[in-house]
């Protein structure tokens, strides 16, 4: 006689979690992929940002760069925990709700989400864009009139902007990020609201390269809404 279905799932389920253990991915609590206190660590308003880097634009962010939302980030940037997107996803997505009820995005028309650009070499190694993977999961939460539209890539000669100053990632980005086509009519013409989203905010470097160049190509940014700000 077979053993039931349930049986075979649960059998399956306890190899998986031999090979890779399961752990939460703000604090590292075994047998659960987050737990109820590192989710409870991200339910908060968005806070107003003020980077060294002037941006021209409002700056929001999630929260602060420590604590569970640091190590979220950091394991899906670093350690390929791509199942954390969707919590990641799910706190973006409540911030932009905020954010649109205090008034803070406004205009008319869909909503679309503009990641900030990654270095291809970055992206390969770390299986995929986390920013990216991060607003499409906000997107599944927020509804058909919201949108991801990857417009922005930094040159291959860029270096990674972990440790540098304030100076050294303006010089570092200095006409290396670039677009990868041309704006949608609808972006150039004022008809959406246009947010930039990035992982984490430091000096507000890259994010200001971006919003220069999207206001080149015709696209007025609404804001700059981030995971978290160092």
């Amino acid at each position: 006689m077979g053993w039931p279905a349930s049986r075979v799932r649960q059998i399956a389920l306890a190899v998986g979690d031999l090979a890779v253990p399961l752990v939460c991915g703000g604090c590292g609590r075994p047998g659960t992929q987050w737990c109820p206190r590192c989710a409870a660590a991200l339910v908060d308003a968005p806070r107003a940002v003020h980077p060294r880097c002037e941006l021209d634009v409002p700056a929001w962010s999630v929260g602060r760069y420590d604590g569970p939302l640091r190590a979220a980030i950091l394991a899906l940037k670093e350690h390929g925990r791509r199942d954390l997107a969707p919590i990641l996803g799910d706190a973006l997505a409540s911030a932009l709700i905020v954010l649109a009820d205090w008034g803070e995005l406004s205009g008319s028309g869909a909503l679309v989400l503009v990641p900030a650009p990654t270095r291809a070499a970055s992206a390969r190694r770390r299986g995929g864009d986390p920013v990216t993977l991060t607003a499409e999961s906000a997107v599944s939460r927020l509804g058909d009139r919201v949108h991801v539209t990857a417009l922005l890539r930094s040159g291959h000669f860029t270096r990674d902007s972990a440790g540098l100053s304030a100076g050294a990632r303006s010089s570092n980005l200095a006409g290396a990020v670039t677009l990868t086509g041309r704006p949608p009519r609808a972006m150039r013409e004022g008809r959406t609201v246009t947010v930039l989203v990035d992982d984490v905010l430091t000096t507000g470097a890259t994010a200001a390269a971006a919003v220069r160049v999207l206001r080149r190509a015709g696209v007025h940014v609404a804001a700059v809404v981030v995971l978290a700000s160092a």
